[in-house]
């Protein structure tokens, strides 16, 4: 464990606007791919509930936090129901934006990849674990989401990358951290960068490397 630099109040408050703007976009994923599968209701919150706290959860449970923030702070609660609300009235659907569940989900890893290191590193984790753990923030909650939905999960997605944005996001965050410069214009720049790398990677059909060389097309 290391020891780490007091952040000012505000970039506490700012963080804690983004990881619940985080579990929106992540929830609403959720539900429209609820829709998508022509889930009920209470599927599509059940969705929208595991996409949005999943990696949050997992991140917490690591750093041993005696009870995640998803548990501790009722407003967490408030993105997910909406999320589901949005879906259900159709304010949010797939037919209104191209590749929406994409956006959202791509959303949601850009800002969970970056709060989620921060949190484990103002958690006195090592940068390099605090790292993994960005990812796993980033990533666990559209895991457990596809997996349950009985979807290939888009982490396995070889249309695009997923993994390697958020890996990115959360090395760079660190980074930053560690060269005491994290801030809300850092920060900021980091998830639209890990954004776009998510969305460009997708459209360009960027792959990583097969798990054995020369093997598949």
């Amino acid at each position: 464990m290391i020891s780490a630099p007091e952040a000012p109040a505000y970039l506490d408050t700012l963080l804690l606007v983004l990881d619940l703007l985080g579990v929106f976009f992540f929830a609403v994923s959720g539900s429209l791919l609820a829709a998508r599968r022509q889930f009920d209701l209470i599927g599509s919150v059940f969705l929208a509930f595991l996409a949005g706290l999943g990696g949050g959860v997992v991140r917490d449970l690591i750093i041993n936090e005696d009870v995640p923030h998803a548990f501790a702070n009722p407003l967490y609660l408030i993105p997910p129901a909406l999320a589901a609300a949005l879906v259900y009235f159709r304010l949010v659907t797939q037919g209104r934006l191209r590749r929406t569940l994409l956006v959202f989900d791509a959303a949601g890893l850009a800002l969970f990849c970056v709060t989620g290191t921060r949190t484990a590193l103002a958690a006195g984790i090592e940068p390099i674990m605090a790292i993994l753990l960005g990812v796993a923030t980033g990533v666990v909650g559209g895991l457990l989401r596809d997996v349950v939905a009985n979807e290939v999960p888009e982490i396995f997605n070889r249309h695009g990358l997923y993994a390697v944005p958020a890996l990115f996001g959360a090395g760079l965050s660190s980074l930053l951290w560690t060269l005491d410069l994290f801030n809300w214009l850092t920060a900021a720049l980091v998830m639209l960068a890990v954004f776009a790398f998510r969305l460009v990677s997708f459209r360009m059909r960027w792959m990583a490397p097969n798990a054995a060389r020369g093997s598949g097309s």
